[in-house]
């Protein structure tokens, strides 16, 4: 089963974030990244800092329809997981 995947790129003073769908593993998260950049369908844009960042960043996109549920913690309201 494919999971969804936002995959954001650092590299060379630029930056691009975009989604890939693969198995839960690095081997096919990396085919994605490779074929998706392969496509030159990405939109990079200049991030105006020099220097040696260089990185490459991946989470799972979770569509989950449940509410958020919230908690007051001195004062403040924040999420609080389920």
């Amino acid at each position: 089963m494919l999971k969804k995947f936002t995959v954001k790129i650092w590299a060379y003073d630029h930056y691009a974030s975009f989604d890939v769908e693969a198995d839960d593993n690095a081997e096919s998260i990396e085919k994605s990244i490779l074929d998706k950049i392969g496509e030159k369908s990405i939109k990079w844009e200049s991030t105006g800092m020099y220097g040696p960042l260089n990185r490459i960043t991946y989470e799972e996109v979770v569509d989950d329809t449940r509410p958020i549920q919230t908690q007051k913690v001195l004062g403040v309201e924040v999420a609080v997981g389920v």
